[in-house]
């Protein structure tokens, strides 16, 4: 047998390998992924006072960026800073809502706990509040800034239409930077996907 044809059968056997090793591993590539609608994006619902449902998009993980983070650290806003107005994750006078897992869509619990909030704040008519949009850990930094920027839209415009007047609320987003509980449990998981409300009095 000549040398080269010993070389050529290893090369060929190495080759293949190659081959099989690069195709396992593009299928579990491929399964790590959510899956997306036709443009790129993932579906989300909010709900509106009504009890209307409306579904939006989501970019997708691997689009580009989604959005700017605000000096903050936060992103996205319906209005600019407002007089007093506070971002932080200190507890107020306005209780949390919290969101099942991939959704902005308000619970009857969390519509029921905003009614309140909404009485809350024609009673005290000088604060103004800051809705955070929060997520848990799981998912890209990209992904859950533009899922909290949901949940903080969905519960503001909630409030607007129970008569708060929207000059009063501003959305910003976290994402998952700023976890009420950095534990990587359910439990914990579900306490950080919510909406915080951050109330300040109007200067």
């Amino acid at each position: 047998m000549r040398v080269h044809d010993v070389l050529g059968g290893a090369t060929g056997r190495t080759a293949i390998a190659l081959a099989l090793l690069m195709a396992v591993s593009a299928c579990k590539s491929g399964n790590d992924r959510k899956p997306v609608l036709q443009d790129g994006s993932f579906p989300t619902t909010t709900t509106s006072p009504s009890g209307g449902r409306s579904t939006s998009t989501l970019p997708a993980d691997s689009g580009p960026d989604v959005g700017r983070l605000d000096s903050d650290g936060a992103y996205g806003s319906d209005l600019g800073a407002m007089p007093g107005a506070d971002v932080s994750t200190e507890g107020g006078p306005l209780a949390d809502i919290r969101f099942d897992l991939d959704s902005a869509a308000l619970s009857e619990q969390a519509r029921s706990i905003l009614a309140g909030h909404a009485s809350w704040l024609k009673t005290n008519g000088r604060s103004v509040v800051t809705v955070e949009g929060h997520c848990d850990e799981r998912g890209t930094t990209d992904y859950n800034l533009a899922l909290g920027e949901q949940r903080a839209r969905a519960a503001r415009e909630y409030l607007v239409g129970l008569g708060v007047s929207g000059d009063r609320l501003r959305a910003v987003s976290f994402g998952k930077e700023k976890p009420v509980d950095p534990a990587s449990t359910e439990d914990a998981w579900a306490k950080n996907r919510r909406a915080h409300f951050v109330v300040a009095g109007r200067s």
